[in-house]
């Protein structure tokens, strides 16, 4: 076993694989961003380091800034969590080519998987059922045209690197295919430096069912049952359950075998996900995660196995000690994720706050991941997730409603989250007769019931971020010149500093980063008086709808901004001329940051 593991993440799953280690008597090292300097995996880490600004590109995301910690740690290994780094073939290949060994699938296996139409392909090749469509990439609008006229509409064009719903795009008639065929190859680009897309049947109303795998380097592949995680908003998870409440056993047994022989195909081994649409008895194969999930939880809950404990395990060489008879599945498992954000409003990420009360439940069958504590701020420069709530019983009944009190005893005060959007669900009928699809919560449920929800039990009053109180004592941990100190300080209603608009007839300047700097590398400065379009949240710009000079009208979409996994359009709330474009595409802007000015 490794004497020390370097975990590349952040928040709860690294604590998580941290909390793994530490019982197999292995030392951790953090990683950490400037955003993140008190967040609860540096705390929990023996030891931590600083790789880079906020942003996740020059932080989380710097290869080189992870590698050289590892190195400075003395780790012998990387664990990558989920997200950044996890299914990131390169990096695992610059892992490989040192010293320091990489917990996850080959860099191989990893390229085989990672782009969909390989995965489609190998996965044909082991007879695992695949959604009709095409096993290359398509370039033209007329291949898409050609897929739809063999299968009919609607079809999906896919980024070959996308996930989470990102480079997905439904084509619903011939009219709407070169725009969704343009707009899924931005956002591959964008999201995963790959503008390639496939095109497949479209699934009306299916389950999204997914198989948990481990294997190890001697040829043993196992799986470990399966999710249910149908219950999402906007391609996002956000409740998900083992098992599935809508497989039989024959079901369940067949798309098990499938799972272990498309994965034994690949030459897989540690931890992994095969995905798969089920729609009126069928099942079909999506993707293959080539990671740890974020829901691996509620299969640890009914099988008893640690699943991060085995990727160790399987890192270090050693060998799956159970059969695939040995697996049993005991009870019943649910997952809630616990977001910093407004269900009422499209599930929009809160941008501000700290956790003035934070009192998670407990008792017999609870389980809470979380990295945050009371009084701690919340970041809002990456995801939106503050934990994960898993819940487990004897059977599905049974877990629902003990879901439901610990729900009632999760006290979350200062930063508002999707708990009574969570308690709504308990209350409705689909959901509890396990009939929804993953089309239940975007297409059918009533959003009316979603405010009631969280007029009933969300916060009294809405917060802005901003802390209302005349005097404010703080304490904070700074670090100058690598030494860490702790300093008192008290805010006596200081007033903010001012940025002058278009109410006051000012111009103002910001900085901006480097690729989007002016020519003399300075600020770029707001000319005259016009209304200013300003960022509603920190993110980046996907793409830039407008120039100078042109004409907008109210509602009209001047750029897209992703922020917290989700693509959000901001638009003109009135009609103007555009008079300036402040912003670029790829670049990372904060709350308040003007994006176009209009005359």
């Amino acid at each position: 076993m490794f004497s020390k593991v370097l975990v590349a993440n952040r928040g709860e799953i690294a604590v998580r694989v941290m909390r793994a280690c530490e019982e197999l008597g292995v030392r951790t090292v953090a990683v950490y961003s400037d955003a993140d300097k008190h967040g609860g995996h540096v705390r929990y880490a023996d030891e931590a380091y600083n790789v880079g600004p906020a942003r996740a590109a020059d932080s989380y995301l710097d290869h080189e800034a992870v590698i050289d910690a590892a190195r400075k740690a003395g780790a012998d290994a990387i664990h990558p969590g989920y997200g950044f780094l996890a299914e990131n073939a390169e990096f695992a290949r610059e892992v490989e080519q040192t010293d320091i060994k990489w917990i996850g699938p080959s860099a191989d296996a990893m390229e085989r998987l990672g782009e969909k139409t390989k995965a489609r392909a190998l996965m044909q090749e082991a007879d695992v059922p695949v959604v009709p469509g095409t096993t290359e990439p398509v370039a033209s609008v007329e291949e898409v045209k050609d897929v739809a006229e063999e299968f009919g509409y609607p079809v999906a064009i896919k980024a070959e690197g996308g996930g989470g719903g990102r480079g997905l795009k439904v084509v619903r008639n011939e009219e709407e295919a070169e725009e969704q065929l343009e707009t899924a190859k931005r956002e591959g680009e964008a999201y995963f430096d790959n503008a390639s897309v496939y095109v497949e049947k479209y699934l009306e109303s299916p389950r999204h069912v997914e198989v948990q795998i481990l294997a190890d380097e001697h040829g043993n592949v196992r799986h470990l049952g399966e999710r249910d995680c149908s219950l999402q908003r906007r391609h996002q998870k956000v409740i998900e359950e083992a098992p599935s409440p809508a497989l039989d056993d024959d079901l369940r047994e067949r798309i098990g075998e499938a799972a272990r022989r498309g994965v034994r195909e690949a030459k897989y081994y540690n931890a992994g996900t095969v995905e798969f649409l089920v729609e009126d008895g069928e099942f079909y194969f999506m993707e293959v995660n080539t990671r740890i999930q974020v829901e691996h939880t509620v299969t640890e809950q009914v099988t008893g196995l640690d699943v991060v404990k085995w990727q160790l395990r399987v890192a270090a060489g050693e060998e799956l000690d159970f059969e695939q008879d040995d697996v049993e599945i005991e009870g019943h498992s649910i997952e809630f994720r616990i977001n910093a954000e407004k269900a009422d409003e499209e599930f929009a990420p809160v941008t501000g706050g700290s956790l003035e009360t934070y009192d998670p439940p407990g008792g017999i069958g609870v389980r809470v991941d979380d990295a945050l504590r009371q009084d701690d701020e919340l970041v809002t420069d990456y995801d939106s997730m503050i934990a994960k709530l898993i819940v487990t019983a004897s059977d599905r009944e049974e877990c629902l409603a003990r879901s439901e009190r610990a729900l009632s005893e999760y006290d979350i005060e200062g930063i508002e989250t999707i708990v009574p959007f969570h308690r709504l669900m308990l209350t409705d009928e689909a959901f509890l007769a396990g009939e929804h699809t993953t089309k239940y919560l975007d297409e059918e449920l009533d959003r009316e019931r979603i405010a009631q929800a969280v007029e009933k039990w969300g916060p009294e009053e809405r917060s802005d971020g901003e802390d209302d109180e005349e005097v404010t004592e703080r304490e904070f941990t700074v670090e100058v010149n690598g030494k860490r100190f702790e300093v008192s300080l008290e805010e006596r209603g200081a007033p903010a500093i001012p940025t002058p608009s278009a109410a006051n007839g000012g111009s103002a300047t910001r900085s901006r980063p480097d690729e989007a700097t002016s020519d003399d590398g300075g600020e770029v400065e707001i000319e005259g008086d016009g209304e200013q379009i300003t960022a509603e949240m920190q993110g980046t710009i996907l793409s830039v709808d407008v120039e100078s000079g042109d004409e907008v009208a109210a509602g009209d979409v001047v750029c897209v901004l992703e922020a917290m996994k989700m693509e959000n359009d901001v638009v003109a709330e009135r009609g103007g001329t555009v008079s300036q474009v402040l912003v670029s595409e790829g670049e990372s802007v904060d709350m308040g940051d003007p994006l176009v000015v209009l005359e």
